[in-house]
């Protein structure tokens, strides 16, 4: 686990995979992957829709809105 101050003073704990069952208890974890079926059920819909779906580009670390044609336009 790793503690962030940010700007305004606050600390901020980041948890990785191998502290989780240490730190976040059953039903956090739960709800956590509750909520990443529904974004991911969501994503999906969009998909299927032909919305665009905003992502995120790790590599550039920017983010951007792909199309249903498959066109990518970064968000400034």
């Amino acid at each position: 686990m790793k503690t962030v101050k940010t700007s305004n003073g606050r600390k901020i704990s980041i948890v990785t995979g191998a502290d989780q069952n240490h730190v976040i208890s059953h039903r956090d974890m739960e709800m956590d992957r509750r909520a990443k079926k529904a974004v991911q059920a969501a994503v999906e819909k969009a998909d299927f829709c032909k919305k665009p779906i905003a992502k995120y580009d790790k590599a550039a670390k920017k983010a951007y809105i792909q199309y249903a044609d498959g066109v990518k336009k970064y968000v400034e």
